[in-house]
């Protein structure tokens, strides 16, 4: 019998040779082995933005944290005050004979109070509604000798004769209201000067 050699092919890939590496395409420059772009390299660390400056909030005093700070129009000012020396006048009356030296003393921390709880737009109304609600509250402790007109000659009796609580307490609530004027001018001058972040 015959035997077939068996001849391996002289031609063809050769398992045992490496495969040269793909050159990349100068048109694909810039761009991966699969063809997606590839990204520039960033700096190690994460990006951190500025932070914008902070001014620390003003802390109020122990004296004025506790106590309400309320903010009234011009027209809430007048009603508060008003009702408020209407009731101390009636609470005079009862309680100590009509006292008007009682209801002069009491007058001025309501001016206090209504100077320091009227808003920033309306700090003008604050010394003229004290007046006002002054000669509101007098009506209860004022000498009343009957009739309208008795009832009125009392009430400017009574206004004569403690003009010094009325003009100390209008006085009063003219300085606080300048002094809150200032500090809001001031401070929007300096928002003003204040160079952008």
């Amino acid at each position: 019998m015959e035997r077939y050699r068996t001849r391996s092919p002289q031609y063809g890939p050769r398992r045992d040779r490496p495969r040269p590496p793909r050159q990349p395409v100068p048109s694909q420059a810039g761009r991966g082995a699969g063809g997606e772009p590839v990204r520039a390299a960033r700096p190690p660390g994460p990006r951190r933005r500025p932070e914008p400056v902070r001014r620390p909030a003003p802390v109020p005093s122990p004296a004025i944290a506790g106590l309400p700070n309320p903010r009234l129009t011009g027209l809430g000012s007048g009603l508060f005050c008003m009702a408020v020396m209407v009731l101390l006048g009636a609470l005079c009356a009862a309680l100590f004979g009509a006292s008007l030296t009682a209801y002069g003393v009491l007058f001025l921390p309501v001016c206090v109070l209504t100077a320091l709880w009227v808003r920033r737009g309306d700090l003008m109304t604050a010394p003229v509604v004290v007046p006002i609600a002054f000669a509101a509250g007098l009506l209860p402790v004022a000498d009343d000798e009957g009739g309208t007109g008795g009832t009125l000659m009392g009430l400017v009796t009574a206004l004569a004769t403690q003009a010094g609580w009325l003009y100390g307490g209008t006085l009063v609530a003219g300085v606080i209201v300048i002094v809150r004027r200032i500090r809001l001018v001031h401070r929007r001058r300096t928002a003003g000067a204040r160079p952008p972040h």
